[in-house]
């Protein structure tokens, strides 16, 4: 079997690939590594996925074996959680069992490395190398033992916002953590203050109500139900674990995820007056961002999807704020890793410093810097479909719809920039066989015509 490694860890279907032997594979070439680095203690966390808690603790039994101090934690818990440990406890780098957003027959081993974020390309090149020579360990009758991330981390969290504002104003939120590991963080961050929150799919789901635990619109009714229906002021969900966020607005309306980096970034260089560094975004998110670092002269550097490539620049450079299109946003005086419930909590700190509801603050960006409308489309990745992208890199159309190609980026597959800012991406995705296809113009007419173009090109 060959284990490849995603834009952030592996991912296979349990019972097929994902076993019991192959994931005690994995942890021996992690050990190995880690070995190698002269480093030797290792938390190991896990999700609601199926038979996650057995899995996690099979990788820690596997490193207790081969001489780490390992602990597993005590309960089910967020990615961000982890990489929290491993920065803020001690660890010397840590394992999360998760697929985070990917259908439910699937699970998954990410690595976070010593500094508590994603592993980088590098170190998992070589986990992958390890692999043709790694050992299946007899665990047998090595007990496990467990540790408290949850309570330290909650406590930390509150260092890092603003908690005041959550005393000054009658607020009522909800919280979809999506059968997800992220259930009841903001009940505990927000205990106690006026912040009122109602959670929702709030429970243990290893099926995640039959569909993949992604919060992208489609399956985000019940959240846009629920905020209507009680009239909340925001509503807030995460995915399966718990390192990515999306927004619904006060009127029940989705709020897609290149408005929520924006949001973020807006709110840590304008009201945090946090400039002392760079931002980063993937060649997927939106072009607000770069009209946002102009105004504020910070500089933005674009790289290739998946947060482990803004991870290489956070060890490299001063990094204020990296994030992608997926949802995920890394907040880095706090952690160089994508947390949901951070997000969210700086989300909530910019509307209440505000006064102002979530559609307004759009609005008034949107004033201020140019309208952006955003969609994405996944097609099923066909041999056919493969070979036409592969064309297209080499001799990509010089207009789409009505619109001139005035800059082309093969970053990361094929981005076509428009003359207004606008563009479209065709890439293949690091861990799913699917072709996806974004597209931010200024109108919402403009995204629809431009996807359909988009789609053309690979039929027939």
């Amino acid at each position: 079997m060959q284990v490849k490694f995603g834009t952030d860890g592996w991912r296979a279907i349990i019972g097929e690939d994902f076993t019991f032997e192959n994931v005690k594979r994995v942890a021996f070439a992690h050990a190995k590594v880690l070995s190698e680095q002269g480093k030797n203690k290792v938390i190991v966390g896990y999700d609601h996925r199926f038979m996650s808690e057995m899995f996690a603790q099979e990788v820690c039994r596997v490193f207790k074996a081969l001489g780490f101090e390992a602990y597993i934690t005590n309960r089910s818990c967020t990615t961000p959680m982890v990489s929290f440990a491993v920065k803020y406890m001690g660890f010397d780098g840590g394992v999360m069992i998760t697929a985070s957003h990917n259908p439910p027959e699937y699970n998954g081993y990410k690595i976070k490395d010593s500094f508590g974020g994603s592993a980088t390309e590098e170190f998992v090149k070589r986990v992958e190398q390890e692999l043709s020579s790694a050992e299946i360990v007899d665990t047998r009758g090595i007990k496990v033992e467990s540790i408290n991330v949850w309570g330290e981390y909650i406590r930390k969290v509150k260092d890092f916002i603003n908690t005041e504002l959550f005393y000054e104003k009658e607020v009522l939120i909800v919280h979809d953590a999506m059968y997800g590991s992220s259930v009841n963080t903001y009940s505990q961050v927000l205990a106690g203050t006026k912040i009122s929150t109602i959670p929702i799919r709030s429970y243990r789901d290893p099926l995640f109500g039959g569909h993949a635990p992604e919060p992208v619109e489609k399956h985000l009714l019940p959240l846009m139900e629920k905020v209507r229906s009680v009239g909340a002021f925001l509503g807030i969900a995460n995915d399966g674990d718990g390192d990515r966020i999306a927004l619904v607005d006060e009127r029940g309306k989705f709020v897609n995820a290149q408005l929520v980096y924006v949001l973020l970034l807006y709110h840590l260089l304008k009201n945090k007056g946090l400039k002392d560094g760079i931002v980063v975004k993937t060649v997927s998110t939106t072009y607000l961002a770069d009209r946002i670092c102009q105004r504020e002269g910070v500089e933005l550097k674009e790289v290739a999807v998946g947060f482990k490539n803004i991870n290489e620049l956070i060890l490299q450079e001063k990094v204020i704020f990296g994030g992608e299109e997926s949802g995920g946003y890394g907040i880095v005086h706090f952690l160089p890793e994508r947390d949901g419930l951070f997000s969210g909590l700086n989300i909530l700190e910019l509307l209440l410093l505000k006064d102002k509801s979530l559609s307004q603050i759009i609005e008034e960006i949107f004033k201020d810097y140019g309208s952006a409308y955003y969609r994405r489309y996944d097609m099923r990745a066909e041999e056919d479909k493969k070979r036409k992208l592969a064309q297209l890199k080499s001799h990509p159309p010089e207009r789409l719809a009505v619109h001139k190609v005035i800059r082309i980026n093969t970053l990361d597959g094929l981005k076509l920039v428009f003359e207004n800012d606008g563009w479209i991406l065709f890439r293949a995705s690091g861990t799913e066989p699917l072709i996806r296809v974004y597209v931010e113009m200024p109108t919402e007419e403009e995204v629809e015509r431009v996807l359909q173009e988009g789609i053309k090109l690979f039929e027939g």
